[in-house]
């Protein structure tokens, strides 16, 4: 298919409604001799009058006003769409996407997104919980959040929670029945909740660290869940020793119903990051979620 060229077209439709070249030229901000070259031309092509043009006004021709007629409109359609995609441009509205896991959405994006959301009732945010390592451009989401150390160097990386601990937990029951462990090593004697996530390959080597050494445990045990909710419940349930970000056993701690234990061995880690292309423009929406995201810690910046 030959595609024609608009500007011509265009130019043809403003000289018609505005009955001058000159009038149209400063419109188009051209001058009059290339607008008169761009309507000679697409006659030429067409090989038919359009304009009638005399020493003291331009009028379609019959075969004009039926071209005017069949396309003028649709020239005004064209603008005022691209009118609407500024005003989305410069109005906090539209979808935000980001993939993120269970304890970040509910600790973190949920508590400081929600207040935006009630603010500009034309802002949507979807978030898909997931674990794996998600090609966010590819599947099209405008964001994800992971640990900082995770995330791929052409990404811009902004921090957007404090820094976190992990907890060591079982039920009183449990205990009572085995022995505290002391050292991270005594987990090997006991039923652990394995966790397994996609973003590891396999089951999630539990990791502690106290006054610099660092040691990685491999626990075993009857239960081995994906996602942060179920390993509390199975936690609750007394399947064992579970091993995940202290905010989510804190209710169950402080009512009794956990106890923790290698709390010297669960040094702090940097937190959750906000991850996203580098983008030029990006739109009020995002703006604002980053804005509503942004933690006091340093500004974001490009990783190298």
């Amino acid at each position: 298919m030959v595609r024609r060229n608009l500007n011509d077209l265009l130019s043809f439709v403003t000289v018609a409604r505005e009955g001058s070249f000159t009038r149209a030229a400063a419109l188009l901000g051209v001058t009059q001799s290339a607008l008169s070259q761009a309507i000679s031309g697409l006659e030429t092509r067409l090989d038919i009058r359009l304009l009638t043009r005399t020493t003291r006004s331009v009028s379609p021709t019959a075969a004009g006003e039926r071209l005017l007629q069949a396309i003028g409109h649709r020239f005004d359609e064209i603008e005022a769409e691209l009118d609407e995609l500024s005003e989305l441009r410069d109005k906090p509205a539209g979808t935000v996407r980001i993939t993120c896991g269970d304890h970040v959405l509910k600790t973190t994006l949920l508590p400081k997104i929600a207040p935006l959301l009630r603010e500009y009732p034309d802002i949507n945010v979807e978030f898909d919980v997931n674990y794996g390592f998600r090609d966010i451009v590819a599947d099209r989401f405008d964001a994800g959040v992971r640990m900082g150390d995770t995330i791929d160097r052409d990404m811009i990386a902004m921090p957007i929670s404090p820094k976190l601990r992990m907890a060591a937990v079982a039920t009183p029951d449990y205990f009572a029945k085995h022995s505290k462990p002391k050292r991270p090593e005594d987990l090997t004697k006991h039923r652990c909740i394995n966790i397994r996530f996609p973003t590891h390959g396999g089951l999630y080597v539990w990791e502690f660290e106290r006054k610099g050494k660092q040691l990685n445990v491999r626990v075993d045990g009857q239960a081995t869940l994906n996602s942060t909710p179920h390993i509390v419940q199975a936690a609750l349930e007394g399947l064992g020793i579970a091993f995940l970000p202290e905010e989510e056993f804190a209710p169950h701690i402080d009512e009794g119903r956990l106890v923790r234990v290698l709390e010297d061995w669960c040094a702090p880690f940097d937190g959750y990051y906000l991850y996203y292309p580098s983008r030029r423009q990006p739109s009020p929406a995002f703006s604002l979620v980053l804005d509503a995201l942004r933690t006091q810690e340093p500004p974001a910046k490009k990783r190298r």
